[in-house]
């Protein structure tokens, strides 16, 4: 993907100083002669999709939640992402703005590599339809209402393992791992391995902990309750009584773009503060 003619821009939607600071990169794009598309995931489905066909790459300025949402909603298009960060942690969106120069410069070179990165392909089934959604942090199980304990039925490739009772379970890829996952004692996985993270949210018992399986397997599951479904805490479904919620591995991977010496473990020491004494 060396000869880049033309990108198409996603923005961090109700950010004030957000449209100075895309004009300013617009420029700086256009002055290498790379044509410039900008439009709105949520306002403008169809100029969306338009683009997406039309693109050789897709950018994010924004957050991580702005990246999150451009690689679900342009998922099949299989186009290569860059996330370029005006926001705060800049876990995945990792370009600075005071580095655009120097990444125009890896695009326009070839000076740069893009990882594959698994998703989530999910659905909800009933007798009456199916819903199907994308994720590539994770998808939260969670009870309905503070008061009220879930029991949730589990099984792989149709073989039941375990009820999970408490407030829910994450099922999580290995780029949502230091997500939501973390923070509930769950363990951080390498970016480009294949697995899920299965991880229980205040599990009734204390023999519950987190379970890693391979992508390939098929994970259902079930519940009497009525559970909340949401999807990199964005996205949210209800799954009812008699209803499955049904997990895979997604067939097509996410591309994200960085410089070609870009280290996972350096982004770990900077953003966790590993290492600090």
């Amino acid at each position: 993907m060396n000869n880049i003619k033309k990108v198409g821009f996603i923005l961090r939607p109700n950010s004030p100083n957000i449209i100075s600071i895309y004009r300013d990169i617009k420029d700086k794009f256009e002055d290498r002669g790379i044509r410039v598309i900008l439009s709105s995931i949520s306002e403008d489905i169809e100029g969306f999709n338009r683009m997406c066909q039309e693109v050789d790459l897709l950018i994010s300025l924004g957050g991580d939640g702005t990246l999150l949402s451009l690689v679900r909603k342009s998922y099949g298009y299989d186009k290569p992402i860059l996330g370029i960060n005006a926001g705060n942690l800049g876990f995945l969106a990792d370009t600075p703005i005071d580095l655009v120069d120097d990444m125009l410069d890896r695009l326009t070179t070839g000076n740069y590599r893009i990882d594959n990165r698994m998703l989530i392909a999910g659905y909800i089934k009933s007798r009456d339809y199916k819903k199907k959604f994308y994720a590539f942090n994770d998808v939260v199980i969670s009870r309905p209402t503070i008061s009220h304990m879930v029991a949730i039925n589990a099984s792989i490739d149709n073989d039941w393992f375990n009820t999970y009772r408490g407030d829910g379970l994450i099922i999580s890829t290995p780029t949502g791992s230091t997500a939501y996952n973390l923070s509930l004692g769950g363990p951080i996985m390498y970016p480009l391995s294949k697995v899920f993270i299965m991880t229980p949210v205040a599990p009734h018992s204390l023999t519950q902990r987190p379970l890693v399986v391979p992508s390939d397997f098929t994970i259902n599951l079930t519940s009497h309750d009525e559970l909340v479904i949401i999807v990199d805490g964005q996205d949210d479904y209800i799954l009812k009584e008699g209803e499955k919620l049904v997990i895979k591995g997604a067939k097509m991977s996410a591309k994200l773009l960085h410089k070609k010496e870009h280290s996972y473990f350096k982004v770990l020491r900077e953003k966790l503060s590993w290492g600090d004494e």
